[in-house]
């Protein structure tokens, strides 16, 4: 187990592990402070716990650089930033939301108020661009721009979509913003820090991306499906909320289409008309969903986008071998050969588990 996911590469787990405690020790220390006034906020959501996804991504990676560096504090640091910026961006959430749970607990803006909130998530933000700062400037400008894609994410998701735009091929932009901009970040940090290459970069930075809107669609099937008591959750929240995922887009775009059949007009209808904030209305709604041929198809879509993630992975071999010769020449190094021999094992066995990481992320919506 790494984090919260059961990877089968006990070896790969042996390397890492010992860092990602060291990672949550050093969140739970960042996010508090001498100050005892906001101390409860902004440790709140870091004390609730979480799946760690980013962390364990940004250590996996660091494995395909030079291993002296790889669960070193610079990657660590990295771990933590990334994870401070995806908890800031779920205390703004939730304020947007209005939702009155987090991780099975109150949300902040519920036990606070929306004000407190929202500066606790910047004040998130800020500890997180401190710890980034002391990467170097590569790391800080990845970071500045993830953040800049974060919030444009969420402004396409806010705003009015614009006249004649697809409504899945926008949904699929905003999640590729919101999500895979910060998981990609995350991946592309293990190996920037440790030398791995910027071949190696690129490949493991698409891998993020992609995975992760695989991650959300894998989560719109969950809001339809998972029960409460796994999910903290009750089932249909982002239909209260006003929140349109992929089920309900395909809805619109095949009566955009003319193609939408009875039943499928008929969710549409309710959806407008129904109290959505009455538990037995939203119930219907989620039981005629989960019924209707679009949620197979957007659990479908989550598994083709893991498929493609694990696909962007082609040729990580060759680039970390490359990277690795790169780096030896730059430290006057001999045994050049040896060395790539032994990058490649890693970098089988890192493969390995980047591959485990897609399939349990979209596994859950199976």
């Amino acid at each position: 187990m790494i984090g919260s996911l059961p990877l089968s590469t006990p070896r790969l787990e042996a390397r890492i592990s010992g860092a990602l405690e060291a990672i949550e020790a050093r969140l739970l220390e960042v996010v508090t402070s001498a100050d005892e006034t906001i101390n409860p906020p902004t440790s709140h959501l870091a004390k609730a716990g979480g799946k760690r996804l980013r962390p364990v991504l940004a250590l996996l990676t660091a494995q395909l650089g030079d291993p002296e560096l790889a669960t070193g504090p610079m990657v660590r640091d990295a771990g933590v930033a990334v994870e401070l910026t995806h908890i800031a961006t779920l205390y703004h959430d939730d304020v947007m939301d209005d939702a009155p749970l987090r991780r099975g607990a109150p949300s902040a803006q519920t036990v606070w108020g929306n004000s407190a909130a929202i500066l606790t998530g910047d004040v998130l933000v800020a500890r997180a661009s401190q710890l980034v700062a002391a990467l170097g400037p590569e790391a800080v400008l990845a970071h500045a721009k993830t953040f800049e894609r974060l919030c444009m994410g969420q402004l396409h998701e806010t705003l009015p979509r614009p006249a004649g735009t697809d409504p899945v091929e926008h949904y699929i932009q905003v999640l590729a913003d919101k999500t895979g901009s910060l998981i990609a970040v995350s991946a592309r940090y293990g190996a920037m820090l440790t030398g791995a290459g910027e071949r190696t970069e690129q490949i493991v930075e698409a891998f993020g991306e992609k995975i992760g809107v695989a991650f959300q669609l894998a989560d719109d099937v969950i809001d339809l499906v998972g029960s409460s008591e796994t999910t903290g959750k009750t089932p249909g929240t982002d239909l209260r909320e006003g929140v349109e995922t992929m089920p309900v887009l395909l809805l619109r775009q095949a009566l955009a289409a003319g193609e939408l059949d009875a039943s499928g007009q008929s969710i549409l209808s309710a959806l407008s008309t129904a109290d959505l904030a009455d538990d037995e209305a939203l119930a219907q709604v989620v039981e005629r969903l989960r019924e209707h041929p679009v949620l197979a198809r957007t659990r479908e879509m989550a598994f083709a986008w893991a498929r493609d993630a694990v696909a962007a992975l082609e040729g990580l071999e060759e680039a970390v071998a490359q990277g690795t010769a790169e780096r030896l020449a730059g430290q006057g190094a001999a045994e050049v050969e040896a060395a790539q021999a032994e990058a490649r094992e890693r970098t089988a066995m890192v493969r390995e588990g980047m591959e485990d990481f897609a399939r349990l992320l979209v596994d859950r919506a199976a």
